[in-house]
């Protein structure tokens, strides 16, 4: 692989990621029938720009991925799980700052981002992210937080998959990221999985996405070997993803078998099925990830970023990327988690 395609893939993902949110973003707590009656019987196929003043916004999700990369990136390549962890967590008190005050120009926080003021901006943030960091604790999964099994732990570690070269290291501290916030196993679980998934997309050469699936599904119980039942619970909904992506039933009523996507199992399943019913489209991917009644900026979310990483950026087309908030922010924390492996 070339260095342009692996830079292509890392920008892939969080672009891919960031276009999925932005998509889902404005009908997030709208119903499947909702959808369909305002913007026809396919569901919503482009962005909803006159919701959002004509620029495509993204929401929470894409806010604390960028957050999550810079966490990474503060602490370096190499560092331990320790100090990823603290590093992570600071970096997330610094959007929590920006959930909770107003830009003050020239205030200068853990991370740069804590000084790009359109990041200032409420996105329908998670009760269990905002709590958890207002608590002063970090979560761990030894020493949970909450029981709280929400999306909000997965939906922001893609990073952690572009930033580690083994894929197992990825995985684990993804779950480590996540149990920040979320500390019931089926909160930080998927987010190993994501991890793994856009690991393999990204570092291995045009890898078929559903052999990257099942790779993740033979890991999971080694990972998580305290914990085999929701491991268990894990790789049968992802195997259940599979299963229905090669039925000839609509994708709407699929994705209803798998869930809504608002906690985390469900929306890795509900982004994988996606990713892989519509393989090598990322149109098709996002469209599908977000036409359900659920969390769809975070199911539409992952899906980009698994996509995004396995097609790079080349495959995304300009009417998702022109009009992407803070594309030129996004793409830049992309080249920083590549040249952090030069």
């Amino acid at each position: 692989m070339t260095d342009a395609s692996l830079l292509d893939r890392f920008v892939g993902c969080l672009v891919g990621g960031a276009v999925g949110d932005a998509l889902g973003y404005p009908i997030e707590f709208d119903s499947y029938q909702t959808i369909c009656h305002r913007f026809g019987p396919q569901g919503i196929q482009d962005y909803w720009l006159e919701a959002t003043g004509g620029t495509a916004l993204f929401s929470d999700d894409t806010q604390m991925t960028l957050f999550t990369a810079e966490g990474l990136l503060k602490a370096g390549q190499g560092a331990t799980r320790a100090a990823y962890t603290e590093s992570l967590h600071k970096a997330y008190l610094d959007w929590l700052r920006t959930q909770s005050g107003a830009y003050v120009e020239g205030e200068e926080g853990y991370t740069w981002l804590a000084q790009v003021p359109e990041l200032y901006a409420r996105r329908a943030p998670g009760n269990t992210c905002l709590s958890a960091l207002r608590s002063g604790k970090i979560g761990l999964m030894e020493e949970p937080l909450n029981n709280s099994k929400g999306c909000g732990g997965v939906m922001r570690v893609a990073p952690c998959g572009l930033f580690f070269e083994e894929p197992g290291e990825a995985a684990m501290v993804a779950a480590i990221a996540a149990a920040i916030t979320h500390g019931h196993p089926m909160g930080y679980i998927p987010a190993a999985g994501l991890a793994y998934m856009v690991n393999r997309c990204v570092l291995k050469e045009s890898p078929a996405l559903e052999q990257v699936v099942r790779s993740c599904i033979g890991q999971l119980p080694g990972w998580f070997a305290s914990d085999a039942y929701h491991a268990d619970e894990m790789a049968a909904l992802l195997d259940y993803a599979l299963e229905l992506a090669h039925n000839d039933d609509p994708d709407h009523l699929n994705i209803r078998l798998l869930g809504e996507g608002w906690v985390g199992e469900e929306a890795l399943a509900i982004a994988v099925y996606a990713a892989v019913r519509h393989e090598g489209d990322f149109t098709a991917t996002v469209r599908a990830a977000v036409n359900h009644s659920g969390d769809v900026d975070s199911t539409g979310a992952i899906a980009g970023n698994i996509c995004g990483a396995q097609l790079g950026a080349a495959a995304i087309e300009e009417r998702w990327t022109q009009p992407l908030e803070l594309r030129d922010t996004i793409e830049r924390v992309a080249r920083e988690l590549y040249l952090s492996h030069q």
